[in-house]
């Protein structure tokens, strides 16, 4: 009876040494895998999503630039003057005060640069060469220039070519930089990035069919954005005359185009 006893006692002591030897290697070889991707064999699918959106916001600079003599206050005056009063036409437009920024301010000096005059100095030595030598005075200050510039987004397009025309109108002599946007692109790259994954998924089982294997858990996901590509935005006319020579100018064709968002997803599986 004890040697039957000691036989399964035996027995059971072998099993569990079995069983707990498995569920260690088993463990190390997770844990391993875990910590250390490489160590087993793994491959990765690409997709990449797009989606063509149309921008909902134009963006563009104005600019009033100033010149006058030595009377800087006197010229600041006059800058400002045309500034506020373009300001006020493009809040008047439908644009909202949070959509226009004070994008620079300059003064700078303009200089009038004197003729150098040559000088012929007699020889200290007799039968030496003469040395020519120049005299420069120092370039003077004979007035200033401001410049002040303005962001503007405006949202509604039917107007952007009334607003571009209005504040030239206005004073503005330098009108630049208009381009088209999309003022929240987080939803359409939600969108994008949901296709690329899909196209993703859908071209890792099909490598896995056409080799033989099955897909393992999911390892990693990389992402990546590309740059925004712009379709047919235009643009039929640049303000840059002076204000003054401008009275009532044609109010521009502006088309908003669309834009494309590319979003690129790569899945890395295990492979079993």
């Amino acid at each position: 009876m004890n040697q039957k006893i000691k036989n399964v006692l035996g027995g059971a002591i072998v099993v569990g040494v079995l069983v707990f030897g498995y569920s260690a290697l088993s463990y190390v070889s997770s844990y391993d895998k875990s910590i250390q991707p490489s160590s087993f064999r793994s491959f990765s699918a690409v997709g990449e999503g797009k989606i063509v959106a149309i921008p909902d916001v134009a963006v563009f600079t104005f600019s009033v630039i100033s010149e006058g003599g030595k009377d800087i206050a006197s010229l600041q005056a006059k800058n400002t003057e045309k500034v506020n009063q373009a300001i006020e036409f493009v809040k008047s437009s439908g644009v909202d005060a949070k959509d226009i920024k004070t994008q620079g301010y300059s003064l700078s000096p303009r200089y009038q640069y004197a003729t150098c005059r040559e000088i012929m100095p007699a020889p200290l030595i007799p039968g030496a060469e003469n040395v020519i030598s120049k005299v420069c005075p120092p370039a003077e200050i004979v007035g200033y220039t401001i410049t002040q510039t303005v962001q503007v987004k405006a949202r509604d397009f039917a107007r952007v070519g009334d607003i571009l025309s209005g504040v030239v109108s206005r004073g503005v002599n330098d009108v630049s930089q208009l381009s088209f946007q999309i003022d929240d692109p987080s939803t359409i790259q939600e969108q994008a990035r949901e296709q690329a994954i899909q196209k993703a998924k859908a071209r890792a089982e099909k490598v896995a069919t056409a080799a033989g294997f099955r897909l393992g858990r999911l390892l990693s996901v990389d992402e990546g954005y590309a740059p925004y590509r712009v379709y047919n935005s235009a643009l039929d006319y640049a303000a840059t005359e002076s204000a003054s020579s401008v009275k009532a100018p044609p109010a521009p064709t502006v088309e908003p185009g669309s834009q494309e968002i590319t979003v690129n997803v790569t899945l890395r599986y295990e492979i079993e």
